[in-house]
Formats: structure tokens, C-alpha cells, sequence
């Protein structure tokens, strides 16, 4: 496995040893093998009064398919990897994806707690649960570190710092014959991006031309219940002599719209908010898709339904505004 970030040279002081510290936790109830959870880890508290910058959160052995949810503020960086076997996920078989996230470049005060979620399949456990070794950065001088893995036969409250654990509850052999359809088929890829998950365009856009703009092949997707963010997507074509600009976009089913770039560099795969909007060069076609650019719709107060639409209002630098309706596709695996 291979990553790509690097701490400065500074070395990094751990402040739990002998502290009695809140740990940081899952605020999820057991789940059942086989399904898919949004694994929301509760970091209480930052290093000894200062504030948390950056929370690394690597991923256990059997759980597949990982993605995270974006947070205002926070830059993302998702590390793939090999993992140690191969894993069905309906009909596929998978041998990598994501080992590790990374929330970056925020800030969370030491008075004040979070959540950050990561949405996955457990693919494989046994009844101890999953571990997930974490470690929250605060400044380039202080860290705490939830990373000790219990034993078998170990109470993980007998560890120091021991690490979050998303506990597991017995299969009912019924469900267990069913995994894969119905429900559990619509969960995968509700976020939207990258190859960990792709929907396709319903097909449903009506073609819409705003100056010398014309947007094709819009669409956004299904989500799960509770679920408070989304992902967009539409193609821009510039029939223009002249370059524009995607400024924003706003949807009253979002408490607002992000617009976000998602990019591999090396092996880690970086999320970033786009403060200057995404250009649309004269003569050229910009494509908002999952895996690259694309809108955030965050604190969305009804999850989308598939087949539905959702109003959304995009805002050009030349061409001006226009207002388009994305159909809701389903969600499901990439062809």
C-alpha cells in the first residue's frame, strides 16, 4: 500500500497516554453482515484544548466499497489500496478500493464535537466487530490516537486507546439469502462518486440553452433515508467565441450547493470545494460526472427519490442564470 501524504518533520506529540480522555466512537447500532452502513465516528474532543485539523481514519479488513461524506470546510483524501482477499459484491468480485480516509485542512475546536461518516459494505467480520484505527492531527505539533486493536478474547475497554469499533449483529440466514437485491442492491452508490459508485444519466433531461450554453445530459441520484448529501451532474457545452464560468448553483431541497472537483493523484483520490467555480472554455464540452467535477448538494431535507426531480438554479459568469429540473436516478453499481 502506498500514500502519498506527508507530515511535516515536526514531531507529533500523542496526548492520550495516561489522559482520561473521551474516546472516539461509532454512534451506529450493530449491523448485520453483508449490509451496508453510514459509519458515523463521533470524535469528542481535539488534543489537550487545541483545535483538530485533520482526522485519518484506516479502514479494517472486510469493509468494501468505502465512501466518505463530504464536510463543509474539509478537504478529503481517500487512499486505495489491495486488499487481503477478494470479496463478492453482487456478482463482482473485488480485490481493492479505498484503505483509509482523510479529512483534511478543517477545523473542529477542542469544545466543540463532530461526526464524520463513511458509507460501506461490511463484506466480512466476526462478532469482536470492526476496528477502525484513528487518529486526529491538531496543528503540526499535537495528535491524538484511537488506535489500538483488542486481541480475540480482549474487552477493548480494558485498552488504553483502544479504536472504534462498529459492532456486529448475527444475519438472519433468510436475509442472508437475499443480500444483494432489493434494498440492499439500491443502497450501493448513493453518494455518487468515482467508480465506487456511478449512476447512469436517466436520460430524462430536457436539453436546455442559456447564451451560448447548451446543458445536456442532467441528472442527480436516489439517496438513502437521512441521508443529507448528494451529488449532481449535467454537461456543459460552450457553442460560444468567448470562455465561461460556473459560479454556483442553489436548490431549495439543499440547504446549499457546493461545487466540487474529485481527482486521483497518485493512489489517493482528493475532494475539494471549487470557491472560483469550474470553467467552461469557449468551444468546449465540461462534464459534471461522478468521479470529477460535480455539484454538492448538502443538508438536503428529503432525500431524493427516484424518479422524482429536483429543481436546481445554475449561475454562469457570461451567461447568466437558468434554472433546470435534474430527473432522480436510481442508484445502483456502474455497468
Amino acid at each position: 500500500m502506498k500514500t502519498t501524504f506527508l507530515l511535516g518533520a515536526t514531531a507529533l506529540v500523542s496526548l492520550t497516554g495516561g489522559q482520561a480522555l473521551a474516546h472516539a466512537t461509532f454512534a451506529n447500532q450493530p449491523v448485520k453482515v453483508g449490509s451496508y452502513v453510514a459509519a458515523a465516528l463521533q470524535v469528542p474532543h481535539g488534543c489537550d484544548g487545541k483545535a483538530t485539523n485533520e482526522v485519518q481514519i484506516k479502514l479494517p479488513e472486510g469493509f468494501i466499497s468505502a465512501k466518505p461524506q463530504p464536510k463543509a470546510g474539509w478537504e478529503i483524501e481517500v487512499i486505495t489500496g489491495d486488499y487481503q482477499k477478494a470479496y463478492d459484491n453482487h456478482g463482482t468480485q473485488i480485490t481493492s478500493g479505498p484503505v483509509e480516509i482523510r479529512w483534511k485542512n478543517g477545523e473542529l475546536p477542542d469544545n466543540f464535537y463532530d461526526t464524520f461518516v463513511i458509507y460501506g459494505k461490511v463484506a466480512e467480520a466476526d462478532e469482536a466487530g470492526l476496528a477502525f484505527p484513528t487518529v486526529q492531527l491538531c496543528g503540526s505539533d499535537a495528535q491524538v490516537s484511537w488506535t489500538e486493536v483488542a486481541a480475540a478474547g480482549v474487552d477493548p475497554h480494558s485498552l488504553e486507546n483502544p479504536a472504534p469499533v462498529l459492532k456486529i449483529v448475527a444475519a438472519d440466514p433468510a436475509e442472508d439469502a437475499h443480500e444483494g437485491h432489493g434494498a440492499h442492491g439500491a443502497h450501493d452508490a448513493h453518494a455518487g462518486h468515482g467508480d465506487m459508485a456511478a449512476a447512469a444519466d436517466p436520460g430524462s433531461f430536457a436539453p436546455v440553452t442559456v447564451g451560448d450554453l447548451e446543458l445536456t445530459a442532467g441528472f442527480t441520484k436516489a439517496m438513502l433515508p437521512g441521508q443529507p448529501v448528494g451529488g449532481g451532474f449535467v454537461t456543459i457545452k460552450n457553442n460560444g467565441h468567448h470562455d465561461d464560468v460556473l459560479v454556483s448553483a442553489e436548490s431549495p431541497n439543499a440547504g446549499r450547493v457546493e461545487l466540487h472537483e474529485m481527482a486521483m493523484v497518485g493512489e489517493v483520490m482528493k475532494m475539494r470545494a471549487l470557491a472560483d467555480g469550474i470553467p467552461v472554455p469557449a468551444g468546449q464540452t465540461v462534464e459534471l460526472k461522478p468521479g470529477g467535477l460535480h455539484m454538492m448538494f448538502m443538508e438536503v431535507k428529503e432525500p431524493f427519490a427516484e424518479g422524482a426531480t429536483v429543481p436546481v438554479k445554475l449561475v454562469f459568469q457570461n451567461a447568466g442564470e437558468v434554472e433546470i429540473m435534474l430527473p432522480v436516478a436510481a442508484a445502483g453499481k456502474k455497468n
